[in-house]
């Protein structure tokens, strides 16, 4: 019986996992991957060997499942679609009994929606475009440490985005000279400054180092402009134990903020970081580095809303979103759909967004959506027209690449997002007016208005790669 079932592929999968008359209940966790499968073999037998190996099957019939009731805790594939505008792909929706993942945790839902049905081979290719976490399952993880209200009390600025700048370069500064850096980006106008994803501590720079001088910036900029600033030190380490190690300096020196590479860092470590966050009143900045392997192609992989979604369930107080306009992947429509995600509590099925399902959030605290990688002033009436208030625009070449240097820089970027601000308060179009605001703006500016002649022609016009699925027009 065995090697018959083995020889036939997925045949057998699809009499006890294919279950086309199931409604799914509000507590099954419910994930539509689209799938290509191998030639002639049909879909609903895909679809139910992918909610097989994602679940309780295997190859071969067992003695053992006699021992459980298989026929509740089972994955059901109930329904399919096509994929607008891919004839070979489909979309298989899943339905998970709630039971089949441990209380909060990430980890244990990746593993078992992503872990071995990707190297199936009845499969060409598959991707998990979208899951519904059920409120149930929501309430049982931490969420962001302090979320979007909390950090604008803690931080004291309200009515607008928040701006932060990336220092550049991001490898190879001396300690004292990466603080000079910061100070000359917080003295000029910015609310944040940042390290970036892959410095952490190499032999130009130890982290101690940095923290330290980071630290003297800080307090300076604090004096001189009477706001609060802050700076997204770095703890991403080897080792959880010494990730630990330098959030408690950074806390030592009493800043406000960490930042964590949540992918390449691990959930297990990003949610331990998230605990530790709350427990502490330090606030958690989410950089995704790596998203684009998982995320990029569109056949295979995961999307970024369930990226998104997995961070804010793991915890995070920011999480890099992409920028649209700027030099990074980025799709409009979906850049809103998981934005969305990271904020709201509740978003509807939406699928111009690219959200196949309802998810609620209950009272779970929302994540800023940072907009970085390629911006500079011009972009800014677009950015605040897409991510809104609760966001943080940050500006790396965008702010040092000023002719003036980065307090030039950083000044030029503070005046602009307040008169795109101020013009929108106002009840003007500002993407469409956008020009008009910014030179007005500039008139009383000198900085803007270098900045304005600096990037004038600077432009990232690409095709973008990972597109909603639409039919084409």
């Amino acid at each position: 019986m065995a090697a018959k079932k083995y020889d036939a592929g997925v045949k057998e999968y699809r009499h006890m996992y294919w279950t086309p008359d199931y409604t799914p209940r509000d507590t099954d966790l419910l994930a539509v991957f689209k799938v290509v499968g191998q030639a002639g073999v049909a879909n609903e037998e895909v679809a139910a060997a992918v909610a097989a190996e994602s679940s309780t099957g295997t190859w071969s019939t067992c003695w053992s499942e006699l021992l459980t009731d298989l026929d509740y805790y089972k994955g059901r594939a109930y329904k399919i679609e096509e994929v607008p505008g891919d004839s070979e792909a489909f979309y298989a929706f899943v339905a998970y009994p709630i039971e089949l993942f441990e209380e909060g945790s990430v980890v244990n839902v990746l593993t078992s929606l992503v872990g071995n049905v990707f190297g199936f081979k009845a499969l060409r290719s598959l991707r998990l475009e979208d899951v519904r976490f059920p409120i149930a399952y929501v309430m049982t993880c931490q969420g962001p440490p302090n979320g979007i209200r909390v950090e604008r009390d803690k931080m004291n600025k309200y009515g607008r985005p928040l701006l932060g700048c990336t220092i550049k370069p991001k490898l190879g500064l001396s300690g004292r000279n990466y603080g000079r850096v910061v100070y000359e980006c917080l003295r000029g106008g910015l609310d944040f400054t940042k390290d970036d994803e892959n410095i952490n501590s190499q032999p130009f720079m130890r982290w101690q180092n940095r923290f330290e001088f980071v630290a003297e910036a800080i307090r300076s900029a604090e004096a001189e402009t009477g706001e609060r600033k802050g700076h997204y030190l770095n703890v991403t380490a080897p080792t959880v134990e010494e990730m630990f190690k330098r959030a408690e300096f950074a806390k030592e020196l009493g800043q406000p903020i960490i930042m964590h590479d949540y992918l390449t860092g691990g959930f297990t470590a990003n949610t331990s970081l998230a605990k530790w966050c709350r427990d502490n009143g330090m606030l958690l900045h989410i950089h995704r580095a790596m998203h684009a392997v998982i995320d990029r192609n569109p056949r295979h992989g995961i999307h970024f809303r369930v990226l998104a979604k997995c961070l804010r369930l793991s915890g995070g107080d920011h999480l890099h979103t992409g920028t649209v306009v700027g030099k990074l992947e980025g799709d409009r429509q979906t850049t809103l759909g998981f934005v969305d995600q990271l904020r709201e509590s509740f978003v509807a099925e939406d699928r111009s967004r690219g959200n196949f399902f309802d998810q609620d959030w209950g009272a779970m605290p929302g994540v800023f959506a940072v907009a970085s990688g390629g911006i500079h002033v011009w972009h800014m009436p677009a950015l605040v027209a897409i991510f809104g208030d609760d966001s943080v625009l940050q500006f790396g070449g965008g702010t040092h690449g000023h002719p003036w240097g980065s307090a030039a820089g950083a000044a030029a970027n503070r005046v602009a997002l307040e008169a795109v601000v101020e013009a929108r308060n106002a009840g003007r179009q500002i993407e469409r007016e956008g020009r008009d605001i910014l030179t007005a703006a500039a008139k009383s500016s000198p900085e803007l208005a270098i900045a304005l002649e600096t990037w004038k022609e600077i432009k990232f016009e690409f095709d973008t790669v990972d597109k909603l699925d639409v039919v084409a027009g």
